[in-house]
């Protein structure tokens, strides 16, 4: 194999002198700062090297990349040697070559020499390094002291560990530390009997590894190798796609042996993970092949029939000919449908699409209902723009970070690992969080301030630290007289200033001290570039829009806006979640956030699509959901969602599909939503498609398809058919033709193509005439709505309170091994990591209840009850609970009520009043729940039997 093109070094931070020098008689300008072996690379001379590699810093451990320089001393490693004016330098000589094969002997002389049966064999630094420096002999041998009966580590389900073939390069320790930050590995011993470590030479699957895979990937021998690659040997060509998991949207290219997944290796293009990637993007792919993939259509009359597999052509005929016979009887109103965060924007675009011109209503919704609307609603009435300002890269540029109702290093892990980088540089770190997620306090981090609120008062928090800010004259007024509207900053630091919103007045609500409070509101203020991020700990609120409108105040007032290193910045949770939002699937806005009443984008629409449309909007999810049990919604199209899993209230979820005549899921798996289905349509999964994603910082991002749909169509195909069918023509030919479409009709696309994105790799929207090639930061020199606009951020307490007999507020979130509603991930390995949802509860509160860790307990709230297994920590506070919701069988959406943010109607997830109780086990509905599915999985198991 070719040797690696690897950039080495990197130049002096803002250096812009340039140093010339001469390499091998040839003349080599770069800026200063740049390694020798950099500044070789950039004239096609390539050095030897082991311990270096692009993603890290310089080591100069390995003593292969030495080189000569005139008037030098020694033969300096260049990897770690900066450039120096007029230097002259020799990478090859006899002398060198004579110390690279003396370097090479050694590590070759405790090495195992079985290359032809070595799982990485034609992928091998070690091997193409042997070859560079011509090494033909080894006279060193194994008859004295080795490493080659070294023990092998399987235990990560993954990858395997080999010590006997490491050579001690440092390089997974150093991609541990420096690239994920989690410091699980280290160096154990000194010379001869150094070797790497997991943790205290644990096994890797009880240290602190995550398995993110940076290790692996850093590995120059088949010391660290993923199992797939030994089990199916070595890829043979690629394709670059997107993630399907979290908002990041990490680029990776799928390895492939003709239609078959080897390996996902994160791309070192990638934009928003510049070849960093966890455990779920680089390893948990196999649910995309998992047995339980249903291939084939099915209908049923009754959701109390069994499934009857049918045609595609049967089964678009049926779900058609039942939307029509419901719309003549109960009216043009009564079906709709939902578009998924999870399929690509081109997907969500023809199920709105579909909605708006076949069905001939704005009644479609997708999952961002019930996360992220609240941020849609929030930044577009302040800043004018439903998205955040930023690029993940700007964290890199921040003095100051807020983390408030987020826990990247869980939802987002690899833009969590680049924060933490950022913080171990020196930038100062503010946390609020009922909760002490990793990044209060882990390996080389630790925050500033951690603002333990209680759940439910982040309005007031809000408007504390905002107080400060203003009393203290801590504001940027220069910047909110300029930028903004005058009045309504004013208004603001009236409303704000007033004695109430004081830390002070709040310190009995929120639970956070006063003096924490008015500490972390400077440092905001004062530390220089300061940027906030949040997630669904601020949206899944009643005031959830309330404090995103609180949250875009502060950065107003404070400038931190319209640059690198501030700004606001929401962590949409799924790959998609902006992009569906982008894309229409709002039932009172068109897609490029337009609302339907506004005549002029309407007149647009109708004459591309060719119908009319409607200037009223639609019903919202939960509407849907009230209308069905009144008896006037009784059709729904569900792409991608698993709205009987996800939604909160979960027997009134189920009661309103019960309710419909004709539920049509569209998804890979038999999820619970399809338990009330009269139709199912197979799904395709992101390896299957061509499209393109839109993640947290607006990057468009394309997914490519890497191997045939399963079922024989991707996910828009089907929509196609199924509007075909209705009567409404759509003859995409491909999914491009589609963006081509969106290009022409939503203005912040403009010029966007798949032609594009292959070429440039993403794009950040706004991309106009102004901006060809994308938009990284917002609001640069103006808001998109002109001036800032300040609004007053009342808090008003939830409904949902404690009591005598509902004492504890029940929290939830996510964990890193698990996505979501888990239907992926627990199809894969992941599920050795969590393998249940358990209820966390402080020993104080457990102790009151005679519970143990490990014990069964049944949490019961106004809306239901459930029961899971108890772990006893100091992570939650004394009256806190909290629980993750990956695992359909826990039940935690059938305890959370109905309450939800005033302005969006997203669930108030995260608060809920609950009691705990020691109780023998499971519930009733658990076991009836376990037994149908393994019905379920039963017959399933026979049909795929039968049909092989």
């Amino acid at each position: 194999m070719a040797m690696r093109d690897y950039d080495y070094g990197t130049p002096a931070s803002g250096s812009t002198k340039q140093v010339t020098l001469e390499i091998d008689g040839f003349t080599a300008t770069v800026p200063e700062g740049t390694s020798v072996m950099r500044a070789a690379a950039s004239i096609g001379i390539q050095i030897p090297k082991l311990c270096a590699t692009d993603s890290l810093e310089p080591f100069g451990s390995c003593r292969l990349c030495l080189v000569q320089i005139e008037g030098g001393r020694g033969l300096p490693a260049s990897c770690t040697t900066p450039v120096a004016e007029g230097m002259k330098v020799s990478t090859q000589n006899d002398r060198l070559a004579n110390v690279r094969r003396g370097v090479m002997e050694l590590y070759i002389s405790d090495h195992p020499l079985d290359c032809l049966t070595c799982a990485a064999n034609g992928n091998c630094e070690l091997q193409d390094m042997a070859g560079a420096v011509g090494l033909r002999e080894v006279r060193y041998g194994y008859e004295g002291e080795n490493h080659l009966k070294s023990e092998k580590d399987a235990s990560n389900p993954y990858f395997s560990f080999d010590p006997s073939k490491c050579i001690v390069c440092s390089r997974c320790v150093r991609a541990c530390e420096e690239v994920q930050g989690t410091f699980a590995l280290t160096l154990d011993g000194r010379g001869f009997e150094s070797k790497v470590s997991p943790s205290q030479n644990q096994a890797f699957m009880q240290s602190e590894c995550v398995s993110c895979g940076a290790c692996v990937q850093a590995c120059p021998t088949a010391t660290l190798m993923e199992k797939t690659v030994i089990d199916r040997g070595q890829p043979e060509h690629s394709v670059v796609t997107t993630c399907a998991y979290c908002g990041v949207g990490c680029s990776f290219k799928a390895e492939m042996k003709g239609s078959e997944v080897v390996r996902m290796v994160p791309n070192k293009d990638g934009h928003a993970n510049h070849g960093h990637s966890c455990v779920k993007g680089r390893f948990a792919f196999g649910y995309a092949t998992h047995k339980d993939r249903i291939k084939s259509p099915m209908i049923r009359k009754s959701i109390n029939d069994p499934w009857q597999e049918v045609s595609w052509e049967e089964a678009i005929n049926y779900a058609a000919s039942e939307f029509k016979r419901i719309q003549g009887q109960y009216g043009r109103q009564s079906v709709g449908g939902l578009t998924s965060s999870r399929c690509t924007n081109e997907e969500a675009y023809l199920v709105q699409k579909l909605i708006r011109a076949a069905f001939g209503n704005n009644n479609v919704d997708t999952c961002a209902r019930v996360c992220h609307s609240p941020t849609g609603y929030g930044l577009k009435q302040t800043l004018g723009e439903s998205a955040g300002t930023q690029t993940f890269d700007s964290v890199m540029q921040s003095d100051v970070i807020l983390v408030i109702g987020a826990n990247p290093t869980d939802g987002h892990p690899v833009f969590g690992s680049m924060m933490k980088r950022r913080i171990r540089q020196g930038a100062k770190l503010i946390v609020a969080d009922p909760r002490d997620i990793d990044l209060v306090k882990s390996a080389h981090v630790k925050a500033d301030y951690h603002l333990k609120l209680r759940p439910g008062t982040n309005v007031a928090l809000v408007n504390a630290l905002a107080h400060v800010i203003v009393a203290e004259g801590l504001a940027n007024d220069e910047f909110a007289l300029a930028r903004c509207e005058v009045a309504s900053y004013e208004k603001w630091k009236a409303f704000v200033g007033e004695e109430r919103n004081s830390p002070e007045a709040s310190e009995s609500t929120t639970g956070v001290p006063a003096e924490l409070v008015r500490q972390a509101a400077r440092l905001y203020a004062t530390g220089g570039n300061a940027a906030i991020y949040y997630g669904l700990g601020v949206t899944e609120h009643s005031q959830g829009s309330t404090t995103v409108i609180g949250i875009a105040n502060l950065a107003m007032a404070t400038g931190n806006i319209g640059r690198e290193g501030v700004g606001v910045n929401p962590l949409r949770g799924q790959n998609n979640v902006q992009g569906s939002c982008d894309m229409g699937s709002f039932p009172h806005e068109f897609p490029g956030y337009r609302h339907v009443s506004d005549s002029e984008t309407r007149a647009v629409l109708e004459q591309a699509w060719g119908v009319s449309l409607e200037s009223e909007p639609g019903l919202r999810i939960p509407n849907m959901f009230g209308a069905a049990l009144d008896g006037s919604f009784k059709g729904l199209y569900c792409e991608g969602e698993d709205i009987a899993q996800s939604d909160p209230d979960t027997q009134h979820v189920h009661a309103a599909l019960r309710a419909m005549e004709c539920v049509v899921v569209q998804d890979l798996f038999l999820n619970e939503t399809a338990k009330f289905a009269h139709v199912f349509l197979p799904g395709a999964s992101f390896l299957e498609k061509s499209g393109t994603f839109t993640n947290a910082e607006r990057r468009i991002s394309p997914v490519r398809r890497v191997m045939p749909p399963l079922a024989g169509y991707e996910d828009w195909e089907v929509t196609q058919l199924l509007a075909n069918a209705l009567g409404y023509p759509m003859n995409y030919k491909h999914a491009s033709e589609i963006m081509d479409e969106i290009a022409r009709l939503v203005p912040t696309f403009t010029g966007v193509s798949f032609a594009k994105l292959d070429e440039l790799g993403s794009v950040q929207w706004p991309c106009n005439e102004k901006a060809p090639n994308g938009t990284p930061t917002m609001h640069i020199d103006e808001f998109v709505r002109g001036k800032g606009r300040f609004l007053l951020t009342e808090y008003v307490p939830t409904q949902e309170r404690t009591s005598s007999r509902y004492p504890l507020i029940l929290t939830t979130g996510r964990i890193l091994s698990q996505y979501n509603v888990g239907a992926q991930t627990r199809r894969t390995m992941n599920s050795m990591w969590h393998s249940e949802d358990r209820l966390e509860i402080h020993a104080h509160d457990a102790e009151q209840r005679g519970v143990k860790d490990g014990d069964w307990v049944g949490i019961k709230s106004r809306a239901g009850e459930t029961v899971l297994r108890a772990l006893i920590t100091e992570r939650v506070q004394p009256g806190v609970v909290y629980t993750t919701f990956h695992f359909p069988e826990s039940g935690a959406n059938v305890i959370t009520t109905d309450n939800s943010d005033w302005a969006t109607n997203c669930p108030e997830y995260k608060v809920t009043a609950v009691q705990v109780t020691k109780v023998a086990g499971p519930s009733e509905w658990q076991r009836q729940y376990q037994e149908f599915t393994e019905e379920q999985l039963s017959l399933l198991d026979q049909r795929v039997a039968a049909s092989a």
